[in-house]
């Protein structure tokens, strides 16, 4: 079940755009909750009130969304995503790269990565330590976007790296391992996605997770004819979000008792049995890395939600305008 990939929360308001959609989406538009928290409009700490006088005046540049919201605790995989409300040209993301300060109580190198030109993430090359506190200070008062507008504020967030859970599904095995800080916790059945509808590849941060979603395959462009085969219209229990395009890790009434046994597809997401999915729900939280391997579906494209890690670190690097960095003391 899936439904069309357009935003993470009101971040991401590239224009809904239909991905091959897998088939777990709720009816709620492209908005994932609680994740993505508004950038606080307060100047940062030595930001002018305004930009200088020797800049012509003009619009303000502004941001949508940081994400993770200050005070969270997230996963080993979870970017650093901030998105403007208006483009960034290609000339000014360097500038702007650098007055966006990352800190960290553990040194990482890492890099911004720009998704088209109002999205800019940045990531370690590697999996962030664990009980890392991270800041990031956007100090963007006067500095131009290059189409006009200059920043009027200062954005802070500031947010911990929480236990290194990590999930890793099988699709031919129909198993999912979760481990944590290294250990094995659990291995659990489950069903992904079918021939008709695969599940895709790769590894996928957690955008969010809700204790109940409202999925309808009209919304994805399935089927809207309540006869067909593909049609579903259910709330299902215990969702884990893992893409924008409608990949979720849930309960299927549709599919109660997962596993290589009953080896029925899904609509393109995970299925777990329901005591399963409310485990594995209280056990993960944004950012933690789920990797899907075995599917002949293509690897999530790095924006499709937080799949960050599905480019290399040389392509991370290709979208970058400042190239790598290693992160401040904190």
């Amino acid at each position: 079940m899936g439904r069309r990939r357009g935003g993470i929360g009101i971040a991401l308001v590239m224009g809904a755009v239909l991905v091959g959609a897998s088939a777990c989406g709720h009816d709620g538009g492209d908005r994932a909750t609680g994740a993505d928290a508004k950038g606080s409009h307060k100047p940062g700490a030595g930001a002018s009130a305004s930009p200088s006088p020797t800049k012509p005046a003009g619009p303000p540049m502004l941001l949508e969304t940081i994400t993770p919201q200050t005070g969270t605790t997230v996963g080993v995989a979870m970017p650093i995503s901030v998105v403007f409300s208006n483009p960034v040209a290609s000339k000014a993301r360097a500038t702007v790269e650098k007055h966006m300060k990352v800190s960290a109580s553990q040194p990482v190198a890492g890099a911004w990565h720009w998704f088209g030109d109002k999205r800019a993430d940045w990531r370690p090359e590697k999996y962030w330590p664990s009980g890392t506190t991270v800041k990031i200070d956007a100090d963007l008062t006067g500095v131009a976007n290059g189409n006009g507008r200059y920043g009027v504020h200062g954005y802070t967030h500031t947010f911990k790296i929480g236990d290194d859970v990590r999930a890793a599904v099988s699709v031919r095995g129909h198993t999912m391992k979760v481990t944590r800080n290294g250990r094995a916790v659990r291995t659990l059945s489950i069903n992904a996605g079918s021939a008709q509808y695969p599940t895709w590849n790769g590894t996928m941060a957690v955008i969010d997770k809700q204790k109940k979603v409202h999925m309808t395959s009209c919304s994805v462009g399935i089927s809207c004819d309540k006869g067909s085969p593909n049609f579903y219209d259910l709330t299902l229990p215990w969702d884990v979000h893992l893409t924008q395009s409608g990949t979720y890790v849930h309960y299927s009434t549709g599919d109660p008792q997962p596993g290589s046994g009953s080896a029925r597809g899904s609509h393109g997401c995970v299925h777990l049995s329901l005591s399963d999915a409310k485990w594995f729900y209280d056990q993960v939280k944004q950012g933690d890395p789920v990797t899907i391997t075995g599917s002949p579906r293509a690897e999530a494209d790095p924006d499709n939600g937080y799949a960050d890690f599905n480019l290399g670190w040389d392509k991370w690097l290709a979208g970058s305008a400042s190239g790598e960095s290693t992160t401040a003391s904190l």
